[in-house]
């Protein structure tokens, strides 16, 4: 059974008027016309080379047909490298793309949003193999694999590779565990995943030299492209986050303590700023709780809040968990998604998770506005998490657990969700029932759309065209509403 959603007062557009949620707020470089903020969320309709799509310019036009104060287009890729449809941002050819995106943007809002790209780096990952791929191609046998297992087949102790291969194949679990060590246990079970503390492996090593030059590149293409702001994706599962987090135990100077695991960070977003200088919006994304075992928490996100609010960024947006230390394990050939354990039910909580969804993470935003505001710094914070209701942006932005609001899967279920409430139009307002088949489409990589769209399948496009909003089983875009 699904629980009920808690019943709300919709304000009329005079209560609206005199509420916080409609008032300005100077983010940098720019002013929100309100304090509502859509958070970045990829729907996978960009081309497998990462260029904008028509599909892209109608979602994104969706959403700006609502009127949000701030909206973030997509995690979008800095390196020049294949990552599916995913946007990228690694190359001047995709600059005529994006110019498209920030026109389609004003155009269908009006000029009433403001368009803020986020970038991000994220390491390689491979899909859970099978155990004969495995053990026959991808394991790196050596001295102390053919030891060990000599331990328990001493006949095995002068066997040439592949018989050692074939022997290891046909193991037992508890024989494996005295062979294979713990990292090599999990690339069977789990899938390989670089972290960035793989030093011996020549790339990840040179991840400090690399990164700045290329947020610094990305950074100065968006500006290009027309964008309002730039946010750096440094939560969840991405690199910058990787070297924020407890677990980061490099011992180059890029690990470690606190102020070394900000280094990189710092150095990304000291070269952003000599690339677009100070008069353009640069923020972060960034995790107030890791929610994993040895992972960072509440205390390191609020020195890390502050210390990038001394360096010169003008927003800090705050998530929780999203990791993929403790995600579940994938069906062999597919990859780990690092939103499917407890750390991503907190990222994503849904009506079915202990207490609900509503508001359950504004605690952190509450901390880390408070240290800023402590430390004599105005930075504004979004905060987000089951974020769906006029009266929960008001109580939020009243008692100071957040500056903006950010409401993603409610966005995504009603894009005017925003425009509905500044108009006195809130009983309109299609309400999201947090069942996260969202998330479920993203974990396949499959075009992501809203359960709830298809009640209305009767609801005319506004074109007639059809052909970018249905596929002929579903909506691909929210239905339009006509004030």
């Amino acid at each position: 059974m699904r629980p009920d959603l808690p019943p709300t007062h919709w304000p009329t557009a005079a209560e609206a008027a005199r509420g916080q949620l409609l008032t300005p707020l100077r983010v940098g470089s720019f002013e929100s016309r309100t304090r509502g903020w859509v958070p970045a969320m990829v729907p996978w309709r960009a081309t497998e080379e990462g260029f904008v799509t028509p599909q892209v310019l109608e979602w994104y036009g969706r959403f700006a047909e609502g009127w949000p104060g701030v909206l973030v287009v997509e995690a979008t890729g800095v390196r020049d490298v294949p990552s599916g449809p995913l946007l990228r941002i690694g190359d001047d050819r995709f600059l005529p793309g994006l110019r498209q995106l920030v026109e389609t943007v004003r155009e269908r809002s009006g000029g009433r949003t403001r368009l803020v790209i986020q970038v991000l780096d994220f390491l390689r990952i491979r899909r859970r193999p099978e155990p004969a791929a495995y053990f026959g191609r991808f394991l790196e046998l050596d001295e102390g694999h053919r030891a060990r297992l000599a331990t328990l087949r001493p006949e095995l102790a002068d066997g040439d590779e592949t018989t050692l291969r074939t022997a290891l194949l046909g193991l037992e679990r508890p024989e494996l565990e005295q062979v294979l060590s713990a990292r090599e246990l999990e690339d069977l079970d789990m899938g390989a995943r670089e972290r960035v503390t793989d030093v011996h492996l020549p790339h990840v090593a040179g991840l400090p030299a690399e990164l700045p030059p290329l947020f610094a590149a990305a950074a100065r293409r968006a500006r290009e492209a027309g964008f309002d702001g730039l946010e750096l994706h440094m939560a969840h599962a991405y690199t910058l986050a990787g070297f924020l987090s407890r677990r980061n135990t490099r011992e180059d100077g890029y690990g470690g303590d606190l102020a070394g695991r900000q280094r990189l960070p710092l150095e990304v977003i000291d070269a952003v700023r000599r690339e677009v200088g100070s008069d353009w919006t640069v923020g972060c994304r960034l995790l107030g709780d890791e929610v994993i075992g040895g992972g960072s928490r509440i205390e390191d996100a609020v020195a890390h809040s502050v210390r990038f609010a001394e360096a010169g960024l003008d927003f800090v947006s705050v998530s929780k968990g999203g990791k993929f230390e403790d995600a579940r394990q994938p069906g062999i050939g597919q990859a780990a998604y690092p939103y499917t354990g407890p750390s991503g039910h907190e990222c994503m909580p849904t009506v079915r998770i202990e207490g609900g969804p509503f508001g359950r993470n504004l605690h952190l935003s509450r901390s880390i506005r408070d240290a800023l505001r402590a430390a004599g710094h105005g930075t504004p914070v979004v905060g987000a998490g089951g974020l769906a209701t006029w009266e929960q942006a008001e109580r939020a932005l009243e008692e100071g657990d957040c500056d903006l609001v950010g409401a993603a899967r409610q966005s995504l279920a009603d894009p005017d969700w925003w425009r509905k409430v500044e108009l006195g139009h809130g009983e309109a307002v299609r309400r999201c029932v947090f069942t996260n088949y969202c998330e479920g489409l993203d974990q396949k990589h499959k075009q992501v759309t809203c359960q709830l769209w298809d009640r209305d399948t009767e609801v005319p496009d506004r074109s007639g065209d059809t052909s970018l909003s249905h596929d002929g089983r579903r909506r691909l875009l929210a239905p339009p509403w006509d004030a």
